[in-house]
This record gives structure tokens, sequence and C-alpha cells, in this order.
């Protein structure tokens, strides 16, 4: 990538950057693609290779993971956008699974900064717009975009995908996407494309999706309908519409619906097939070596530590069901913070009868729900405190995280769970510790 000429006024380090576009913007979030649109074509951004976009409520994440280590595993160059990060901000691109360096970031943001003009960006569109731009210039085989927020008016969306893939439709962030699955469905579907493939892996496609699919003329595929799996406790088996793969091993990754987070990832790989073929072997291992901090990730070591960025009510569901397959634990702990703006009665309905003592805590953002507040939800939800039971609050999930570790037992268990915010901050926690 050329740089232009640094101005004076640019930050040179990567934090004084991020720092600098975290206040800049009136609004954190500010729908619409005009603005991103614009400084788009100011970059002439556009890619030489395939580029796979993925939304949805959940499992993007664990989505996109497959998709790059099976790519990698294929002998692919491999570009990744995702989001949030946990610790660093340089998780959010990699290449070949390795994170991009600061220095790379901050001549990206200089381009940006010298495209955008008088045009005020938020801080993710800004970002989106300089991360893409490095996959853009890097010599790629193929690209993965994971969405942030929605779809139709999110600013990855600026990009033209040769494969989009919906993982799964459900009620979150109702303030900006609506407030049921039919208008939700209709906000992610905007990353379909004319002409081109469309997945959806949800077992329970909102009609919305699949006219909008239809009306613009995408190559729409439906699981159930276009692609699916079946199998057995030691293998699966992947059926789309022209392609079977067979005697696959399982994902590396826990929980009840990575098998159909695996079988968009395997119709996504039969729609490229032509421009990027990847053999058995390869969908094997990379589905056995996937990795993916945070999502029903158990740590090794007593007493048993789970971190889930569960926090909508969806997920708790998948969550509280992953939590019943794992075996007997004397007590769990769970240390929950969440944003202000999710289901957080919902969320709590899911897991309310598999935690015996809660660990409530602060996060360190202004939409993010207070521990007080946490705790009135609790009380709302007829939680309450006996001689096994019990509720705390704490300032932080650093906290929140030492208070548990130094109750729980041996053959106890600990749940961070509510955001990636909480999980973000034990991570840390445990970080410290051990350096």
């Amino acid at each position: 990538m050329t740089s232009p000429t640094h101005s004076a006024l640019a930050p040179t380090k990567l934090a004084d950057w991020l720092s600098l576009l975290e206040t800049r913007h009136s609004k954190e979030i500010d729908m619409g693609l005009e603005r991103v649109m614009k400084v788009k074509n100011a970059l002439d951004l556009q890619y030489s290779c395939p580029v796979i976009m993925v939304a949805g409520t959940n499992g993007k994440g664990s989505t996109c993971a497959m998709l790059e280590s099976i790519f990698i595993q294929a002998g692919y160059r491999v570009g990744l956008y995702s989001k949030p990060h946990f610790l660093d901000f340089n998780e959010r691109a990699r290449v070949n699974g390795v994170p991009l360096d600061d220095e790379s970031f901050v001549k990206a943001f200089d381009v940006v900064e010298a495209a955008r003009k008088e045009i005020s960006l938020t801080y993710f569109e800004f970002t989106t717009l300089a991360i893409c731009k490095l996959l853009a210039d890097a010599p790629l085989d193929v690209v993965i975009l994971e969405v942030g927020l929605g779809g139709r008016l999110d600013a990855v969306n600026v990009i033209d995908a040769d494969v989009s893939i919906v993982t799964s439709v459900d009620i979150d962030h109702v303030d900006y996407l609506g407030d049921t699955r039919e208008k939700i469905g209709f906000e992610k579907a905007g990353i379909f494309r004319q002409g081109k493939v469309a997945i959806c892996s949800d077992p329970q496609a909102p009609q919305s999706l699949i006219d909008h699919a239809l009306a613009i003329g995408a190559d729409l595929r439906l699981f159930g309908r276009d692609f699916n799996y079946n199998g057995d406790k030691q293998q699966w088996n992947f059926g789309g519409r022209e392609q079977r793969r067979n005697s696959l091993a399982y994902p590396s990754l826990r929980g009840a619906n990575q098998l159909l987070n695996a079988s968009a990832v395997l119709a996504a790989l039969e729609a490229l097939r032509d421009q990027l073929p990847v053999g058995a072997q390869e969908v094997r291992t990379g589905l056995v070596m996937v990795d993916l901090p945070g999502r029903f990730q158990v740590l090794p070591g007593r007493p048993t530590v789970v971190l889930d960025v569960a926090h909508n009510p969806h997920a708790a569901a998948t969550l509280s069901q992953n939590l019943d397959n794992m075996g007997f634990h004397a007590y769990t702990y769970a240390i929950f913070g969440s944003m202000l703006d999710k289901d957080i009665l919902g969320v709590i309905a899911h897991m309310a009868g598999k935690i015996d003592h809660w660990c409530l805590c602060d996060l360190p953002l202004p939409r993010a729900a207070s521990s007080d507040q946490l705790l009135n939800y609790l009380h709302d939800a007829n939680v309450t405190e006996d001689k096994d039971h019990s509720l705390h609050q704490f300032k932080s999930p650093e906290d929140a995280y030492m208070f548990a570790m130094s109750k729980a037992g041996e053959n106890d268990r600990i749940v961070v769970f509510g955001s990636f915010l909480t999980v973000a901050g034990v991570m840390r926690a445990r970080r410290n510790a051990q350096s």
C-alpha cells in the first residue's frame, strides 16, 4: 500500500489513532452507507480475488474461522476481517492466521485519512475501510469479511461479495434492525448480490430474506433445501446441490450449532469449487485445526473455566445446552456483564437454572448495564439468594474473576458470558496473572 505523506497532525502510533477515532465522530453507530461509499470510491477499493461475506445474529465468528482454517490448509493465502477484538486491535485483520502489525494499520489509516477529506466516519467505518484496503492490496487468494451489525447498512456492505452467508437470524440490536425475525432477516439479506451465491444456514430462514434474494436475482441456497448434513458420534456428512463430502471430522469448536455453521462453510466451498478447489483431507484437517477464542472455549485446569460471548437469548440458549452436555460440576459461578440495549431478561431466562453464584460486573462503556441494573434484572427474574445461591457485584470482570477463582472448588466451574467485554476482561486478568 502506498502511504500518503504523513500529516503532522495525524497520529504515528496505532494506539493514538484508535483513541482519536473513538471520539472524532458524533455517534458511535451511524447507520447508512453513503459516506462510506464515497470514501471507498476515493480509495479505489476493489478485490482481485473471491470475497466471502458473513452476517448473522450468532455464528459469524465460528463460520469465518472455519473458512479461514480450511483455506489455509488448502494452501491458499487468506485474508480475514473479524470483530470485535478481545485484547489487541490487531486481532481484527489477519493474513494466514497472523494478525497484521501496528505499522501496517498506521499506513492504512493514513491512506483513509487522506481519502476521506471532509467526510466524517465512525470508528467502525474508518477502521473497516482501512482493513478492507489493507486486504485488497495484499497478494491474497480469498478474503473473508465479517459483518458487524445487521448487513444492509453495515459498513462492510460497501464491498460486493462473491458468496454471502447469513448464519442465523434472531432478535438482537432491535433499535437498529427491528424487533422481529422478519425485519432482521431483511436487514441481513442486504449483503446478497444479484447473480451471486447467497447462503442461509438458519433452519428457519425468514420469508423476508428469501423474498429479497428472489427479488434481486441472487442464487439462494437454503439449509434443508439446497444443503444439509447428517452424522453420528464419530463423523458427519455434508450434502450440497452438486457436491457431497463424507466421513468428516467434527469441528474442534465446541457447541450445539457448529455443524450448522460448518454446513454453510461447505456450501460456500461448493460455490467456489472452480476458483478455489479444496480437497477432502484439507476440509477434515481445517475443521480439526480451527480455533476461535471466546466461543464456548473451555480452558484447561481446575476449576473449569468456560468463556462464551453469548449476549442475546439465542446464544444464551445454546450456551445453556452446551453447559448441560459438560457433565457434573458441584457449583457454577457466572461472571456476567452486558450491554444495556440487550434483551437481558431473555438471556437470564435461559441461564438462571444453570447458575448457583452470580458475579455481576460493570463494563467500561457508557452503554453497558451497571451491576446494579443487572441485579435488578435478576430480581425481576426471581433469582434469589440462599445457602447455595448468591449474588455479588463488582466494578470489573477482572475483579469478578478473581473473586470467583478464590471461591470455586476443584469440581466447580466458572462461566464467563454476556459480552465480548466481559470475556475480554477475564482474558486480560488471566494474561496479567501469567506475566
